[in-house]
């Protein structure tokens, strides 16, 4: 899969809420009511992940999580990357 122009990056990005570029991926903070809820969305990404063998990194603190996607083996952003955050934004 290729990776994707700058312009088609800050486009997709225009279609996202809250995410951002971070060099070579695509970030958003989630904050949820606590520790079980952070975990339980975290949970509900799983499925969705290992159906299209593309995870995000994640880092929990208490109650926030950080996601952020880029395709490691492409070294960039592809298409991917971007599916992946509109699947987790579906998934809050």
């Amino acid at each position: 899969m290729a990776t994707l122009s700058s312009d088609d990056v800050r486009d997709r990005l225009r279609g996202l809420n809250g995410w951002r570029l971070d060099g070579n991926a695509v970030v958003k903070q989630f904050t949820f009511a606590g520790f079980p809820e952070a975990v339980a969305f975290v949970s509900r990404l799983v499925p969705g992940a290992e159906a299209a063998d593309h995870h995000p990194d994640i880092t929990i603190h208490y109650r926030r999580v950080t996601l952020a996607f880029t395709t490691h083996s492409e070294g960039g952003l592809t298409e991917k990357d971007f599916a992946g955050a509109a699947a987790a934004d579906r998934c809050v």
